[in-house]
């Protein structure tokens, strides 16, 4: 089965649909072709299934040369399904113009299948697009399947010892300053003095001390995260990261319930503006 699945939104996003995908994969055997925003394409790297990433500007922000083009990517390959997320006028009237017999959204005129849009963490959502399609989906259950010699170079590459493993991750939003980070780090130490701390913020410098994680991609990303024992961070990529690797999470920011399962390992929290060190120490059990 060939699935076309327009997927609008940044990294975040991207994640999140990443199960349902690998579901309908499994399940359907399908091959599936992703059109997502350019600069989110690399996400897809972690799912094989993805036999390719069209790159497309939702929204307003594309030019008729991206729509015709898109739109002749769309009619080359023999679509059996396709699986609309967009709200787009425009990619309405695309679908319409395709020969895909199944076009599953939850609105539109292109629409041969309709479907309620439920409420709750985004991931479990899209199970409302697989049903008619046949797919059983527990988003929940799913855990991202990582290459070894990716875990076995993550692990290589954490602080030596037998402590925990703390990932922090600091995002690009307005969190933390420096002497925050510090204060935070020699709390830290003094709670609990075996635990290994390693710093993955390219743009931020690491707090004295720190092993700061080299990770280039988001596979080695993933497999960071999946190789810690607990993620702090305030950075959407990486909270979903350690969402699909099931490794404990302490999120900064991110208590909307859309954006993260109930789980005992994860703790949503306000800002990281808006706490205290010693806050978010609690927060981790320390």
């Amino acid at each position: 089965m060939q699935v076309l699945a327009l997927l609008p939104g940044g990294e975040e996003d991207q994640l999140q649909a990443l199960p349902a995908m690998a579901a309908l994969a499994e399940q359907q055997s399908a091959q599936l072709h992703v059109v997502c925003p350019a600069q989110a394409a690399h996400i897809w790297t972690l799912l094989p299934a993805v036999e390719r990433c069209i790159p497309f500007a939702f929204g307003q922000r594309w030019s008729l040369a991206d729509w015709a083009n898109l739109l002749g990517n769309v009619r080359e390959p023999d679509f059996q399904v396709s699986l609309n997320l967009s709200t787009d006028w425009s990619i309405d009237l695309l679908l319409s113009l395709s020969r895909i017999p199944m076009r599953v959204a939850a609105g539109g005129f292109s629409a041969t299948e309709q479907v309620q849009q439920p409420t709750g963490w985004r991931t479990q959502a899209l199970r409302a697009w697989l049903q008619s399609l046949g797919v059983h989906y527990d988003a929940n259950a799913y855990r991202l399947p990582l290459p070894r010699s990716a875990l076995a170079e993550a692990r290589a590459a954490l602080p030596p010892g037998n402590g925990p493993a703390l990932l922090l991750g600091p995002g690009v939003a307005p969190g933390w300053s420096p002497e925050d980070w510090r204060e935070f780090v020699a709390a830290m130490g003094q709670a609990v003095p075996s635990g290994r701390l390693l710093w993955l913020a390219p743009e931020e410098e690491a707090p004295a001390g720190i092993r700061r994680c080299r990770a280039a991609t988001v596979m080695a990303e993933a497999a960071t995260v999946a190789s810690v024992d607990v993620v702090l961070t305030d950075d959407p990529r990486l909270a979903q990261l350690a969402v699909l690797t099931g490794t404990a999470l302490v999120a900064a920011g991110m208590e909307d319930p859309r954006r993260l399962p109930r789980r005992d390992a994860i703790k949503p929290l306000p800002p990281l503006d808006q706490l205290r060190p010693g806050e978010v120490l609690r927060a981790l059990g320390a």
